[in-house]
């Protein structure tokens, strides 16, 4: 009787194939995608305080090499990652990966990749466009969306990513990642709570705008990370996270120098100006992760129909008294920071900023009410993701 013999496999692709199939720790590529972000994030942040404080005197500013480091770094670990799982993967590495465009990886991978060129390419567009536009143009401009659009997608691609080796990983393991995801899922609501800030301006915090915009863009992705995580506190968890970054950017920036160098200027500006409190989205986090678990086995769109509102409603429950508190001289401080105002913001010259635009009843409560129904459908949409990210291995 004959004994066929198997040749061994190659080292590389041993520990490619490995490394697809269990999860045995976090690897160096998702650390640098993580890097990235956070390069990203605080990139952001002072980028925008660096056009309230001093103006976008050139494009080689500290904040901008941050931003775009991100799209470097996140390069650098899709790219190993694809090459990697196209020429060198195992059958394992090859089963736990999608094709694109001839190339095999994650899919997660695929989409921060996109966004990582997405980011690379709005930077000679925005040069291009402030040259030709002018220096201090409106934050949404074409390429401030490209870039915004890019720096998104590598979050969510970066979410794919770690969820995927969560599902397969042991409990020790999963426990690091699951912390990890949910800072990432964190940076993603701080991120789209940047793209909402003139409907969540103080000023606008007792209009129903203001409650629409959050319905229609924080529940996709603090229940999708939050749900994704399958931690019982995840929506709260995020939600404190967030509140974390954007109360170190209110009481860190201030500490540092900072001088006008375009006009007009209103305000005498002598230091980095942040950009406001976090919303009190922790409230509504709470909530909904007190109604998931209560609602159990539950259809997805049970609890989203639950759910979405209760966020919504306790939200503008905790954020609307919270708004007349922001709008008194009690909290024109560094710890609330209502005092602080951009060089070329006109506020108490041209305009009370003290004082909340009002709508009328009809109109608050039509809005309200469209925006009942868009927490309904963001949250389903944020649900349904959440459990896509439970299930992918990919």
């Amino acid at each position: 009787m004959s004994q066929t013999i198997y040749a061994p496999m190659p080292l590389q692709a041993r520990r490619t194939e490995y490394a697809s199939s269990v999860a045995a720790s976090i690897p160096w590529t998702i650390w640098c995608m993580v890097a990235g972000i956070v390069s990203g994030e605080i990139g952001g942040i002072w980028d925008i305080s660096w056009h309230m404080s001093i103006g976008r005197d050139s494009f080689w500013t500290p904040a901008h090499i941050m931003i775009q480091l991100t799209g470097i770094l996140v390069g650098i670990a899709c790219g190993y990652m694809i090459l990697t799982t196209s020429f060198a993967g195992g059958p394992a590495a090859r089963d736990n990966s999608v094709q694109v465009l001839g190339f095999r990886g994650p899919v997660g991978a695929f989409i921060a990749a996109w966004g990582g060129i997405a980011m690379l390419a709005s930077a000679p567009f925005d040069n291009w466009w402030h040259n030709a536009y002018g220096l201090d143009v409106k934050i949404v401009s074409p390429p401030h969306v490209l870039l915004s659009l890019g720096s998104f997608a590598i979050k969510v691609g970066a979410l794919a990513l770690i969820a995927s080796l969560m599902n397969r990983s042991g409990e020790a393991l999963h426990r690091r990642l699951t912390w990890l995801f949910l800072f990432v899922g964190a940076g993603a609501v701080a991120h789209l709570s940047v793209m909402i800030i003139e409907p969540t301006w103080p000023v606008n915090l007792h209009t129903a705008g203001c409650y629409l915009a959050v319905a229609l863009v924080i529940p996709p992705i603090l229940f999708g990370s939050g749900w994704g995580a399958a931690h019982k506190w995840g929506c709260t968890i995020t939600a404190a996270m967030y509140t974390a970054i954007g109360l170190a950017a209110e009481w860190i920036l201030p500490l540092f120098p900072a001088e006008p160098k375009l006009g007009p200027v209103y305000h005498n500006v002598t230091h980095l100006i942040p950009l406001r409190f976090p919303l009190l989205l922790i409230v509504g986090a709470i909530v909904a992760d007190l109604l998931l678990r209560k609602l159990g086995d539950r259809t997805a769109w049970a609890k989203a129909a639950v759910v979405g509102p209760a966020f919504l409603l306790s939200f503008l429950a905790a954020q609307w008294p919270f708004a007349d508190f922001l709008m008194s001289p009690a909290s024109r401080n560094w710890v609330f920071g209502t005092a602080y105002f951009g060089y070329f913001d006109p506020a108490g010259l041209l305009y009370d900023p003290y004082k909340f635009v009002v709508q009328t009843r009809g109109t608050f409560l039509l809005i309200m009410a469209m925006a009942v129904v868009a927490s309904i459908l963001m949250t389903r949409l944020g649900l349904a993701w959440g459990d896509w990210m439970r299930r992918v291995k990919r």
